[in-house]
């Protein structure tokens, strides 16, 4: 038998995606599973990137630019000027297919075997993933849920600063954790990556869908980041298309960029087809998002309050994303959620999760929480807490917990 490598042995399941197996089960066996797991939006995608999927007139489905072709490209720069970065030209965009590219497009860029990056935990899991497929390290700084998973104190991130530390990685708001970045959290992060001469990359994936009349702040509101900060975005849920597969990595650097674009040229182009759709989401999408965040609103108010009304359950209210973290009174959430798909039963309905341990470097850490994706209609989510809350007192009676 060949033998495969240890980059492939050593690579992390992911935690939303390795439970799919028994959810699969479970549907084969005629049961309703209620995902919870993952970030997959049941919100419509806008009428006008369908429709200009529809209408494509084209007789060759053609390769892109490596960069991107410039009507994205243009999209996007309209884009960010409407955010106030008016300086921004096609020129600082790579278009990537998804954000998952633009950040294997960071890190490679960035990073040696052997170097490190620190990332505040818990932290989207596929970090570890991109990190490990470079043989990267990732430093963790550690939050906790009795705080909200507030940024961790600035002096905890420089004391993992060595010098094989080439960049931080944060998400913000943060997936899992909905935790929405202050001002002076990221003033502190910019001073950091200054003195230390290292790269803030910032993935703002959901800068739209921030709740309570807060304000996602840009890691680009930091001019003097110029060569020292890489934004990761991508449209997937901000127009609930994540099959488009289209995201962009953005950096104001020369030298980064045309350092990525290497890596860009080598695997040819992004999805053409995604281009299309996304150049024409970005046409009058104003009351879109506004209507999309505001029912991201309501589904995390009524979400978050049932699941703190369930005894024993710890859930902070998120500021922003479609993610929350709680913790669970049970022993594993991995035996748990894994029990919800092979034995649990309730009227031939069960629930996924996430198992929280994977989106720490230490897994003892999420051992006893989930992340919840609150991405289900209204209707669902009650039911699927109505199904946790049975769950959960089952479960306890089963293992005598």
């Amino acid at each position: 038998m060949p033998q495969i490598s240890k980059r492939a042995e050593n690579m992390p399941a992911s935690p939303v995606r390795k439970l799919v197996p028994f959810a699969t089960q479970a549907k084969q066996r005629g049961m309703k599973v209620y995902h919870l797991n993952i970030g997959q939006p049941d919100i419509k995608t806008p009428e006008t990137a369908m429709e200009a999927i529809r209408n494509i007139d084209l007789t060759v489905l053609e390769y892109a630019l490596s960069e991107g072709n410039i009507e994205y490209r243009n999209a996007l720069v309209t884009y960010y000027h409407s955010l106030g970065f008016t300086d921004l030209t096609p020129n600082n965009f790579i278009v990537t297919n998804g954000g998952s590219e633009a950040l294997n497009f960071a890190i490679s860029t960035l990073c040696d075997d052997g170097d490190e990056v620190i990332i505040p935990e818990p932290y989207y899991a596929n970090y570890n993933g991109f990190a490990n497929t470079f043989r990267v390290n990732v430093v963790a700084v550690p939050s906790t849920i009795d705080t909200g998973f507030a940024l961790p104190s600035i002096e905890e991130f420089e004391k993992k600063i060595t010098p094989r530390t080439k960049a931080i990685i944060i998400c913000n708001p943060g997936n899992p954790t909905g935790y929405l970045y202050s001002l002076e959290e990221l003033q502190k992060l910019a001073e950091i990556a200054l003195k230390h001469d290292i790269v803030i990359i910032s993935d703002e994936v959901y800068r739209e869908y921030v709740y309570d009349g807060h304000q996602q702040i840009s890691m680009l509101e930091f001019t003097e980041l110029k060569d020292h900060c890489i934004i990761i975005d991508s449209e997937s849920k901000r127009y609930s298309m994540c099959g488009a597969r289209i995201g962009c990595m953005i950096t104001r650097s020369q030298k980064i960029h045309d350092a990525a674009m290497l890596f860009a040229q080598a695997r040819l182009s992004p999805v053409l087809l995604g281009q299309i759709a996304a150049t024409a989401a970005h046409e009058n999408d104003q009351e879109y998002i506004r209507n999309v965040r505001e029912e991201y609103t309501h589904r995390r108010n009524v979400l978050v309050d049932l699941l703190n009304g369930i005894p024993g359950v710890i859930c902070p209210k998120p500021k922003g994303a479609f993610y929350c973290v709680a913790e669970l009174p049970v022993d594993d959430t991995e035996k748990f959620a894994q029990w919800l798909l092979e034995v649990y039963s309730n009227n031939n309905e069960t629930i996924m999760v996430a198992p929280a341990g994977g989106f720490y470097s230490d897994p003892e850490l999420g051992k006893k929480q989930v992340r919840i994706a609150y991405v289900l209609k209204e209707e669902d989510l009650r039911r699927s807490v109505e199904l946790l809350k049975d769950a959960l007192e089952k479960y306890r009676i089963s293992f005598n917990l």
